[in-house]
């Protein structure tokens, strides 16, 4: 299965990575693979709380479209 993630730097300098179709699915990791293995794990870990917890897994992530900044 794939998920998308979200990634940035934080003001510590930490790599946040998060699962917007899992809510409250985020990780951390000081380099970008590190997050990616990480957020992997914690993706996996949420999921399975969700399913014991009779949560649906998911939740609907949609992209919509907006007027460019000037």
């Amino acid at each position: 299965m794939k998920r998308a993630i979200t990634m940035y730097r934080d003001e510590d300098g930490w790599i946040v990575v998060e699962c917007p179709a899992i809510p409250g699915c985020a990780s951390q990791g000081r380099t970008e693979d590190e997050a990616i293995e990480n957020i992997r794990e914690a993706i996996a870990l949420c999921l399975e709380a969700r399913k014991e917890a009779g949560l649906p897994l998911t939740i609907d992530v949609r992209e919509v479209e907006i007027p460019a900044l000037a």
